[in-house]
């Protein structure tokens, strides 16, 4: 059986704006989201230019002590997730819940706390390597969370397909819903 799919929600988090509305908005307006690296020295790259998030501030969305623990990239789902949620107004019951999927894509995982804890391993030792290393690196880890906060059973997938990460993710989660195999998905 296959069915019509239709987007109800949706949540953003871009080097355009912290909303999908912002976002939308900054897009239709021509601007750039491209601009000086700042989160790391550029000084030995030849390119010193990039597309990063700025002015966002992890602890006013999950409080300091489990931003410290989250990689950027599990941010960034969870705050895209929890708009679109609010968007599509999706509070699941126990039944809807057994039949959402999550499919998060992220084209590498946690990269961030990885470059960070190699170079705790080097500098202080592997004594002092974060007990939250593996959590944070794993790709799916977004998905899982997002799983874990809304209380969703369906699939839960994490998609890792370089640049089309985000179209896999969408295309793999209208398929599922397209054959039935769930009724929704984030």
């Amino acid at each position: 059986m296959s069915r019509r799919v239709v987007v109800t929600g949706l949540g953003a988090l871009t080097p355009l704006g912290h909303t999908a509305a912002d976002t939308w908005e900054a897009a239709i307006a021509g601007r750039s989201g491209v601009g000086p690296i700042t989160r790391f020295d550029v000084g030995e790259l030849r390119t010193t230019f990039g597309a990063e998030i700025k002015g966002l501030d992890p602890s006013a969305h999950f409080g300091p002590k489990e931003a410290r623990r989250l990689d950027p990239c599990v941010q960034y789902a969870l705050i895209a997730a929890r708009e679109a949620m609010a968007d599509a107004a999706f509070a699941p019951s126990s039944e809807r819940a057994r039949r959402t999927a999550v499919v998060i894509g992220s084209g590498i995982g946690g990269i961030n706390t990885l470059m960070e804890q190699v170079d705790v391993l080097n500098t202080r030792g592997p004594a002092r390597i974060s007990p939250f290393f593996i959590p944070m690196i794993l790709p799916e880890t977004g998905a899982s969370l997002v799983a874990i906060e809304f209380g969703l059973q369906g699939p839960n997938l994490a998609v890792t397909s370089a640049c089309a990460t985000g179209a896999n993710a969408i295309g793999e989660a209208a398929e599922m819903i397209r054959r039935g195999v769930v009724d929704a998905a984030v």
